[in-house]
């Protein structure tokens, strides 16, 4: 009567709060997955959880399946990972680079729990890079490189993670900050704050500014996240971040988020490995426990 599938379902009806982000979850769509889920409820003669309810707001019987799955799937999980084991199939080395300064925030959870699982992989993020990440991946001096700027190699992959809202971070008292959205001419006077990287792997410039043929006033970095939330609380600048980089400033009130444009500015973040490693049970089970730390960790993204 019940299925992994089934439980996989519950956990991402949970965890999304509602049927259209937890089909997307899932990977179906959501007349799929309402098909599915009145297909098991009609089979155990009970509802799992209350229509037009957001956050979903599960039943007795919802909640009974949700204690399943939680003790259930990270046992499955676990016997995935001994039976790669008892194939062989567990050496392997998983040397990162990230170009990406605000993804340490999951990144480093997403390593932890992977460390404590495949103790035989021998892992590192060397710092201090001379050279250009994704040609070290293809030339194998790296395993795994974390971008949002994916570009056409030999022999590399890129693995979706998930998709993100770039937001433009203004002090609370900036002339923008009660705005719906902000236009590109509307940033041609103020000074853009960035991080030291070049302007064509910036979403800000790829995908606003430069297409509507648009300049800030001035242009000054900053390494640091929290740097630049100090420059742009004090009204020294404006800056462009990830939805989920700018949560804990925005829940502190430290500064206010505007739409970069009516529409928003989107993104996917990639996990660009090499084809040879893709189907290593090691190196799945990485990538699945990036997208699960990720979905559990930020506010604000979608799936891939």
């Amino acid at each position: 009567m019940l299925e992994l599938r089934h439980l996989r379902t519950l956990i991402a009806l949970r965890d999304a709060g509602s049927l259209v982000e937890a089909a997307e979850r899932v990977h179906l769509t959501q007349s799929a997955l309402s098909h599915q889920i009145k297909d098991l409820e009609e089979r155990l003669g009970s509802p799992l959880f209350l229509r037009k309810t957001r956050p979903v707001e599960f039943t007795r019987a919802g909640l009974r399946l949700l204690t399943l799955a939680e003790q259930v799937l990270p046992q499955v999980r676990m016997a995935e990972r001994d039976l790669a084991r008892l194939a062989g199939n567990e050496q392997g080395r998983l040397h990162m680079a990230i170009e990406c300064h605000s993804c340490f925030q999951w990144l480093m959870p997403t390593v932890d729990h992977f460390r404590d699982h495949w103790p035989e992989v021998e892992i590192d993020i060397p710092g201090g890079h001379h050279f250009d990440p994704l040609p070290a991946l293809a030339r194998e001096q790296l395993d795994l490189v974390i971008t949002a700027d994916p570009q056409p190699l030999p022999g590399v992959h890129y693995e979706p993670l998930f998709r993100y809202e770039g937001l433009l971070a203004v002090a609370r008292q900036h002339r923008l900050a009660g705005q719906h959205f902000v236009t590109p001419e509307e940033l041609v006077d103020e000074t853009l704050i960035t991080y030291p990287v070049e302007h064509g792997r910036l979403d800000v410039f790829t995908q606003f500014l430069d297409p509507a043929g648009c300049k800030p006033r001035e242009v000054r970095t900053a390494e640091l996240t929290i740097m630049m939330m100090q420059l742009v609380a004090s009204g020294r600048g404006v800056c462009a971040l990830p939805n989920w980089a700018l949560t804990e400033y925005l829940e502190r009130d430290y500064v206010k988020a505007v739409p970069l444009g009516e529409h928003g500015v989107w993104s996917t973040l990639f996990a660009a490995i090499r084809e040879e490693t893709r189907d290593a049970p090691w190196m799945e089970d990485f990538l699945r426990t990036a997208r699960e730390t990720s979905f559990s960790v930020l506010s604000g993204i979608k799936p891939a």
